[in-house]
């Protein structure tokens, strides 16, 4: 059976929408395995600017009215009735409401990922519209849904106070290793401190990292905080920095891609995700996965996998004291040279814990659940 993937934009993997980028990665994995896959993205500019892909994309029309579907989109599916299982990819998006109503009329079957939108970071976020649309849109879209699809713990405990159901299964997504292990950092004399992600200062934590390396750069002052990717909210973050005469300590690298992300990755000491909301994010095992220690909040839905596989420190949600606390221990752990085992343990547990190979077949099983 053929299992289409429907998203909002194109699943570019170069983009920093982390839902397009595991929908890509997802959907990239089904087809090397053997799967009838494909992605439907609905976006505002249905060109096909992106890079080869082992998998079809189609592309439909988004409107100014987030409600409207595209007639092509019906169309299209009522031929896979009876063909296809639909997952459907991110929450509180309008036009899936209408496109969970459609399906259910065609009686065909979908499966429903939020990615983190009902954690209850996510749900204060503009919270009396949600309580708004909820009852009226949201609640009608799982009612529909074969099965709902969470990544982390703090999606399903967020989703059970909203919506009570038995429909629930926590898989997280895999990551595929790069085939070079770790490469040893070039700037051995400083303790830099990476961050990769879309510059968001509320939800990726980024002002609980500034508070806490302000604090941790007067007992290491040859510390740095590399910050890579962009947002609306960049020039804000810039002037924080300023604010707090970190700048010549932290520096904003902007947007990276490719090789020159790597580059940049490669000489990081250690990774921090100090989140208030994700739903699992893919830079953390991207870190891991070379050979970086991160240090994450709870709230990133990883911090159980660090803890067990010895990876890194988990924190607790908006705790800058602890933040600081387990930087500076990692920055003791390089003096003694005892953090590339840490590093290690990293790369093993997303060989392990994340392994493409096993959450294939579990999605299989979910995909006849429905």
């Amino acid at each position: 059976m053929e299992i289409i993937h429907i998203v909002l934009g194109k699943a570019n993997p170069d983009r920093m929408n982390g839902v397009n980028k595991v929908v890509y990665q997802l959907a990239t994995r089904q087809s090397s395995s053997g799967k009838n896959v494909s992605v439907w993205g609905i976006t505002s500019s249905p060109d096909h600017n992106y890079g080869a892909r082992n998998f079809e994309t189609r592309l439909y029309q988004a409107y100014r009215n987030p409600f409207r579907l595209s007639e092509k989109l019906v169309s299209d599916l009522k031929e896979k009735k009876g063909k296809a299982v639909i997952h459907l990819h991110g929450g509180w998006i309008p036009v899936f409401s209408r496109l969970a109503k459609a399906l259910c009329n065609m009686e065909i079957p979908f499966v429903f990922t939020p990615h983190g939108a009902y954690n209850a970071v996510a749900m204060k976020r503009s919270g009396w519209l949600k309580k708004i649309y909820f009852p009226l849109f949201e609640r009608k879209l799982l009612t529909r849904a074969g099965k709902i699809h969470c990544i982390g713990e703090s999606e399903v405990s967020g989703l059970s106070k909203i919506f009570p159901t038995d429909k629930t299964v926590l898989l997280p997504y895999g990551y595929e290793s790069p085939v070079n292990g770790i490469k040893k950092r070039t700037h051995e004399r400083q303790f830099i401190i990476g961050f990769v992600g879309r510059l968001d200062i509320h939800t990726k934590g980024l002002d609980l990292l500034l508070e806490a390396f302000g604090d941790f750069y007067i007992t290491c002052p040859r510390a740095a905080v590399w910050l890579v990717g962009d947002g609306s909210e960049r020039k804000k973050l810039e002037q924080m920095i300023l604010d707090r005469h970190l700048e010549n300590s932290v520096i904003v690298w902007g947007s990276k891609f490719g090789t020159a992300k790597e580059e940049l990755m490669q000489q990081m000491d250690v990774f921090v995700h100090p989140s208030r909301n994700e739903g699992l994010p893919s830079a953390v095992l991207e870190a891991a996965a070379i050979g970086i220690p991160c240090v994450v909040s709870k709230a990133t839905n990883v911090g159980q996998y660090i803890q067990q596989y010895h990876a890194g420190r988990t924190i607790d949600n908006e705790n800058p004291e602890q933040l600081r606390l387990a930087l500076e221990e990692l920055c003791r752990l390089k003096k003694d040279g005892q953090l590339n085992e840490m590093g290690k343990n990293g790369m093993r547990m997303v060989v392990e814990a994340f392994n493409w190979n096993h959450i294939i077949r579990e999605f299989d099983q979910l995909y006849h659940q429905v």
